[in-house]
């Protein structure tokens, strides 16, 4: 056991090493990214066929509008190819995907949460794959980036009506950021073995003489995107811990490293284009403080392995990998959960009943340590308002942010996007039980375990799809009319109603005239603030959650 925890730390540390080293130069190059005058060859090209001046900034309102009709336009192309899939070529001879988990699955996709209620290569086709689900891996999570943006922006300006060009922002996210990051990482998982093929399925014989049907398909490129922005969605059911999409330790750690790159140089990024870089080190330090709290908890339980069947066994090992191990797992698990990354290389319902509450609560925090690309930073930000307002009204002042009054609108807008989440979370698990046809239906159709654990996957499955995060505790089965609409709806509730929340408040930032310091405002760059904004970030978003808790994972836990 000491060589397995020393292994997992020098994992852990060799992480931090990598995201230190790719926090300044990443977060400046997203910083000219989006700042720069300068358009592309390729990316002035994409404006003439889309009708789009460059030049032409938008209000908040056209900003959301864009926003919002591009992602409707999503919905229905990922929802048409699916019906479609039978007459499509690369089918590989599967049906249309019925209408509605094709509903769930073009919801979730948009929505950046890629939750799956179907084995995905027994259900889509190539074209369906790589065309419907991977180009919505990389636009949804270009949308977060570039809302995240108009956020700092509303920060950094002074007296302007406009936050940016969605079009422009869009298309910069895409062009400049995502497609070349992930290209390398898909070239990084080929050497590692992931596979990138159009093989189709291939019948092999077993050890035993059986014979079984292996599915090949463009794996490599779609796993890199899945990863980089944050999606999670596996090209097949096994997800990061089949050994097509995730062979070795190392690739799970390339993997890792994937998910977590961007969401942690976008402090650096939001440093840089308010004009203070000691802002964006007090918004790291809180994620990376809540990031490596939660590895921690979560790897001790897991090591703990409380429960007759980890303890005979001598470790928590059902549902993990040998060749990930624990803490490999926990690693995976943690990085996720605290992002909008629905990937698994475990399986969060084997584990503890308390190391299983950890994923569920990492996504309750927000996912905002560091959060998914751009809504890890949104999220973040949001709650740095809050904490902004606590200490102004500890000291009798005014609260400002970067020199922007947080006036009745602000912390409305702020309030509004806190409950949000909560109020899909809550509302969606207690009409799981508190309708008789519904309830009759999901224990009858869905928990296969019975209990307390079957109220905790019901909880985790609402928590995830309404955080935009799309892991699962796999045991149950929504794949129903019930959880096809519940979380279908949470998912685009819960991605689009902050969003637009974030975009106002960029329009009211952006408006305000910069407000001079004085001895009384309050310094958000120094230890204290990063204590407050954590207790805040604990507070006010895990707290929501204590007594819901107690009905599942803690009182599963405690038995």
């Amino acid at each position: 056991m000491g060589a397995t925890v020393w292994f997992g730390v020098l994992q852990a540390a060799t992480l931090v090493l990598a995201l230190v080293l790719l926090y300044r130069p990443l977060g400046d190059y997203i910083a000219r990214v989006y700042s720069s005058g300068r358009d592309l060859a390729v990316e002035r090209g994409i404006y003439r066929l889309i009708g789009v001046d460059a030049s032409a900034e938008q209000t908040w309102r056209a900003y959301a509008r864009g926003v919002l009709a591009f992602s409707l336009v999503s919905v229905l192309v990922l929802y048409g190819l699916q019906r479609l899939q039978a007459f499509l070529p690369q089918s590989l001879g599967l049906p249309a995907v019925p209408e509605g988990l094709a509903f769930n699955t073009a919801a979730s996709f948009v929505a950046n949460t890629n939750w799956q209620s179907y084995s995905p290569e027994l259900t889509m086709g190539y074209l369906v794959q790589f065309v419907g689900l991977t180009v919505q891996n990389f636009v949804s999570a270009a949308v977060g980036i570039a809302v995240a943006v108009t956020l700092i922006r509303g920060f950094a300006r002074r007296g302007s009506a406009t936050i940016g060009n969605f079009w422009v922002d869009l298309t910069r996210g895409l062009i400049r950021l995502l497609l070349p990051i992930a290209t390398i990482g898909a070239l990084a998982l080929l050497a590692g073995g992931v596979i990138q093929n159009f093989a189709g399925f291939s019948e092999v014989q077993t050890l035993t003489g059986a014979t079984q049907s292996i599915p090949g398909g463009p794996v490599a490129s779609q796993e890199a995107i899945k990863l980089l922005g944050t999606n999670g969605g596996g090209f097949f059911n096994a997800n990061s811990a089949h050994p097509f999409e995730n062979p070795t330790a190392w690739t799970n750690m390339v993997q890792i490293l994937l998910v977590l790159m961007i969401p942690f140089a976008l402090p650096r990024t939001f440093g840089r284009m308010v004009g203070d870089n000691r802002q964006g080190y007090a918004i790291a330090a809180v994620m990376g403080t809540i990031f490596l709290v939660s590895l921690f908890a979560l790897s001790a339980l897991e090591l703990a392995g409380r429960g007759t069947a980890p303890e005979l066994a001598g470790a928590a090992m059902e549902g993990k990998e040998q060749r990930f191990g624990i803490l490999g797992s926990t690693l995976f698990g943690t990085a996720t959960t605290l992002t909008s990354t629905g990937a698994v290389n475990s399986m969060h319902d084997s584990y503890t009943a308390l190391g299983g509450m950890m994923p569920m609560l990492n996504m309750m925090l927000g996912e905002v340590a560091p959060g998914g690309v751009g809504s890890g930073l949104y999220g973040m930000l949001i709650l740095a308002i809050i904490a902004v307002f606590v200490g102004g009204l500890l000291v009798g002042r005014t609260p400002e942010y970067l020199g922007k009054r947080i006036g009745p609108r602000e912390i409305k807008l702020a309030s509004l996007y806190i409950l949000v989440v909560p109020t899909l979370v809550l509302a969606g698990t207690a009409l799981s039980f508190a309708i008789p046809a519904v309830r009759a239906d999901v224990e009858a159709t869905s928990i296969w375990n019975p209990g307390v654990h079957g109220m905790s996957e019901v909880l985790y499955a609402f928590t995830s799809a309404a955080n935009n995060n799309g892991s699962a505790f796999a045991g149950l089965t929504a794949n129903t009319p019930w959880f096809n609409t519940a979380l279908g709806v949470a998912m685009l509730l819960g991605r689009f109603l902050p969003i637009v929340l974030v975009l106002a408040l960029a329009g009211s930032f952006a408006a305000q005239q910069r407000v001079p310091e004085t001895s009384g405002t309050l310094p958000t760059h120094r230890p204290q603030f990063v204590g407050l904004l954590t207790a805040v970030t604990v507070i006010v978003t895990a707290l929501t959650y204590f007594p819901v808790l107690s009905l599942g994972p803690l009182a599963e836990g405690l038995v």
